[in-house]
Order: structure tokens, then sequence, then C-alpha cells
């Protein structure tokens, strides 16, 4: 069985994929759906490494038993 912190992670992305899905199906220019679309993964990517790491506090999930 997955540990509950993996079962978040995949949880947000799959919540962070239908985000980027609805950005695109809303009409807007193209820039300004880009920037959302890159802000959105930077921050993604930002909270993984903070997860996987342990920088967000506790034992990193790399190091857990």
């Amino acid at each position: 069985m997955f540990p509950v912190f993996l079962i978040q992670i995949l949880v947000v992305l799959i919540i962070v994929g239908l985000v980027l899905w609805v950005i695109s199906q809303i009409p807007m220019d193209p820039v300004i759906a880009r920037v959302i679309r890159v802000v959105v993964i930077v921050v993604v990517c930002i909270w993984l490494v903070y997860a996987l790491l342990g920088l967000a506090g506790g034992a990193p999930l790399l190091l857990r038993r």
C-alpha cells in the first residue's frame, strides 16, 4: 500500500493537471495563458522539491522508513 504522503502528492498533481486543462479551455490571450501555466508549473515544482527533500518540516520523504 502507498504511503499517505505519496497519495497526497498524486492528488495534488491530478488537481494541478485539471487546473491547467481548464486554463487551456478558457478563451484568453495566449500570452496570458502561457504565463499562468508557467507560474503554476514552477510553483508545483518548488512545492515538490520542498516536500520530497523535507524542507517544509519533518524528515525528508527519501529518508523516511
